[in-house]
């Protein structure tokens, strides 16, 4: 297989269709389809399978994919070696991160970088929490941000503290004026999401023993906040999230006591493996959060 084969491979994964990756990579559909089957008669196994909605790795190709972008990424670094040493400040950085962080930091950190690092290109993936782990896994981006309880068995470095709050309708009256206690939540219903999105959260639920009972599940938290303000239940939210909505009036946001928090890092690739601008993009990062 040729490196060509390899970009080939890997952008029909990420676009889902033979056509989308054709424009992608300004090549007809037909040669894509070709050099697909070709590469899939040389090494002896399905690659994608075909359907009228597209194309999905195979198991097969799920666990090659790793070994292609890494093959991608070397090939990337090299090149970006190349330029520096003939003096030009560029290379390709893509970084992955989960929707409260991405609008809260990610706009700032990249402008920053960027007016030091002009020809430096940047690609921003935004998605769930989990989303960010499949990318890193698969070798589709470079730098993943994402909560520490998303990343079990991923190297992370620390860079920043969130504190879990609680919404609640104005006619809840909690214990304590200013506060929630665990113990008050018992049998409370609950705005929830599905498991895919709320990772984090419900563990450190589970951490810290707060049993919740779900009264109804929804995909965004515009919907979750309607709910709560109907008075359909509580909701549980970050205070990073929070910072970029308007409550309504009948809502109040309740931190808990003792304080529930969670953890977001940067995934640490091994740093002789980054590419010059990956590097300094990590260090930019790294540097831009003291760790509380």
């Amino acid at each position: 297989m040729t490196l060509l084969t390899y970009q080939i491979f890997q952008t029909v994964a990420e676009q889902g269709s033979f056509q989308h990756a054709a424009k992608v990579l300004n090549l007809t559909p037909s040669a894509i389809s070709h050099a697909i089957s070709t590469a899939e008669k040389e090494l002896g196994f399905p690659l994608f399978n075909r359907s009228k909605n597209g194309v999905t790795l195979t198991e097969y190709g799920t666990k090659l994919q790793p070994y292609i972008s890494a093959v991608l990424n070397s090939e990337t670094k090299l090149q970006e070696a190349i330029g520096t040493f003939n003096g030009l400040n560029q290379g390709k950085i893509r970084i992955g991160t989960f929707s409260s962080f991405c609008q809260s930091f990610i706009p700032g950190l990249v402008t920053d970088f960027s007016k030091a690092n002009p020809n430096t290109e940047i690609t921003i993936y935004q998605g769930t929490s989990n989303d960010v782990r499949n990318w890193i896994s698969t070798g589709q981006i470079d730098l993943g941000l994402l909560p520490q309880a998303n990343g079990k068995d991923i190297p992370l470095i620390p860079l920043y503290t969130d504190e879990l709050l609680c919404i609640a309708p104005k006619h809840f009256r909690p214990k304590h004026r200013s506060y929630i206690e665990f113990t008050e939540l018992t049998g409370i219903p609950f705005i929830c999401h599905g498991k895919n999105t709320d990772t984090d959260i419900l563990q450190l639920l589970d951490e810290n023993r707060i049993p919740i009972h779900p009264s109804c599940q929804v995909s965004d938290v515009p919907s979750a906040i309607a709910m709560v303000s109907a008075g359909f239940g509580l909701y549980l939210i970050s205070k990073l999230t929070l910072q970029s909505l308007q409550l309504p009036d009948n809502t109040a946001p309740y931190p808990f006591k003792p304080s529930i928090q969670r953890t977001i890092g940067i995934y640490s690739p091994d740093m002789e493996l980054m590419s010059p601008a990956v590097k300094a993009m990590y260090k930019h990062i790294i540097k831009s959060f003291p760790y509380q």
